[in-house]
């Protein structure tokens, strides 16, 4: 299935600062903080860590769902 990546980006992530605390990471995915704070100590979710909290990219949220076009996921390994 084919998602146009910009369509979804304005539905759903457009109303999110660029890179996300744990709260706003939940909030996206429907899950509870702990599961996010799971995914987080797994590396399934990749992140940065601001002194003592998680911040996410949105970027890293789309590459989570396994959402991104072929061309933008080929750009961010290049």
């Amino acid at each position: 299935m084919i998602v146009n990546t910009q369509e979804l980006y304005d539905n759903i992530f457009k109303d999110y600062p660029d890179v996300l605390n744990v709260k706003q990471v939940s909030e996206l995915l429907g899950v509870s903080t702990k599961t996010v704070y799971g995914l987080l100590k797994t590396e399934a979710l990749a992140s940065l860590k601001v002194g003592r909290e998680f911040r996410v990219p949105k970027i890293n949220v789309m590459k989570y769902l396994n959402i991104l076009e072929p061309q933008l996921s080929n750009q961010t390994t290049a």
